[in-house]
């Protein structure tokens, strides 16, 4: 089968590394897998191409403008062009990621799936600048009413889309791993390393992780992998602090196993939110440290209980003491370190890998897997 993917979001470059790009790659890598032709349409490509997909179709319609009215309004006149491409390419099938302004999938009227990873029209609304409010929500139903099946990974995240589109075919599919390229590895001699992985921004609670490492009272060092409009901050706040962390900066995909690598346990340190309505998210983080057989501290907030699953310890939101106790717990213990790795890695590999997730996809689509 011919698979289009698409995705029209500027911000999310098919190569890069941010999680999306992640999700992105992942995907595409299980639809080869299984033996379909795949080509990719997107707004962005990225320069951190890795090897396996090097020879990977892909047309880039590029959006030169920061302003955001003309954003949305280059976003809205590339789906004709995109159409007429997939067209030309002979595409089966439709797989896009949900963007605020595109209508391809349904002006295709191939047969295909909407992914959905956020709302973002309310995160637009709440982080960024909507203007054409109204554009954005005809482009979400009638690219919710199109899909066979539109894919959310959250429960959240699917109760919106339902919501606005009461007649789309929704359903939760949670995000997954790649357990082939994340694997277990010895933690590295001497004090154990706590992890972050993820953007450095204020809703990711990195600030927190800071605090509780500060108030510890058992040695751990701090690595954190990943860069964002908050690393300055972020170091300033540690040298205040006197906290020794080790800032790694943006990872490609590739590279994160080797930098995991050594960890003792990973942290997902959520700060609390207003409301549970917030709590839509499907962390990309959370799966990478189950592959690698890490133990996990992490807020207590939606998907994540259900999630780690006897792997890793809950805290509360926004409290770095908790953080920090939960932390020392399991810093101070090697024996339920290991148990709760085995335990994380077994959750991996059983229920989260990508090929499963991509399965469960084509199965709500009604479509064959293979190609």
């Amino acid at each position: 089968m011919r698979i289009a993917y698409l995705s029209l979001d500027p911000g999310i470059p098919i190569f890069g590394s941010k999680g999306a790009s992640v999700h992105v790659q992942e995907v595409v890598r299980e639809f080869l897998a299984l033996g379909h032709e795949v080509s990719v349409f997107t707004t962005r490509k990225g320069k951190e191409v890795p090897a396996d997909l090097a020879d990977l179709p892909l047309r880039e319609y590029k959006i030169g403008t920061k302003d955001a009215a003309e954003r949305e309004l280059a976003q809205q006149q590339i789906t004709a062009a995109m159409v007429a491409d997939i067209a030309e390419w002979g595409a089966d099938f439709v797989y896009e990621r949900y963007s605020l302004f595109s209508m391809v999938l349904a002006d295709t009227t191939l047969p295909g799936i909407l992914e959905v990873n956020a709302p973002l029209i309310d995160e637009q609304k709440t982080h960024r600048v909507l203007v054409n409010e109204d554009q954005a929500f005809t482009a979400l139903t009638r690219q919710a009413q199109a899909a066979s099946a539109v894919v959310c990974v959250s429960d959240p995240v699917r109760d919106w889309v339902l919501t606005h589109v009461p007649t789309a075919q929704a359903h939760t599919v949670p995000n997954g791993v790649s357990i082939n390229r994340i694997q277990p590895s010895p933690e590295a001699t001497g004090t154990p390393v706590v992890t972050f992985v993820g953007t450095l921004k204020p809703w990711h609670g990195v600030s927190d992780l800071i605090e509780a490492a500060a108030c510890a009272q058992h040695d751990w060092l701090l690595r954190i992998i990943g860069d964002g409009p908050e690393r300055v901050s972020l170091e300033t706040q540690a040298a205040k602090l006197g906290v020794q962390v080790d800032f790694r900066g943006a990872v490609v995909p590739e590279n994160m196993p080797a930098e995991i690598a050594g960890s003792a346990l990973g942290v997902a340190p959520y700060p609390a939110a207003t409301n549970s309505s917030e709590h839509y998210f499907s962390p990309l983080k959370v799966y990478e440290y189950l592959a690698a057989g890490l133990p996990v501290v992490a807020t207590d907030i939606g998907q994540i209980p259900e999630l780690i699953d006897g792997a890793g310890l809950l805290v509360p939101g926004s409290d770095p003491a908790a953080l920090a106790a939960a932390i020392d717990r399991l810093v101070a213990d090697p024996s339920i370190r290991a148990r709760l790795g085995a335990t994380a890695r077994t959750l991996a590999v059983q229920k989260h890998s990508w090929g499963s997730v991509v399965a469960r996809i084509f199965d709500l689509a009604q479509v064959p897997a293979c190609g």
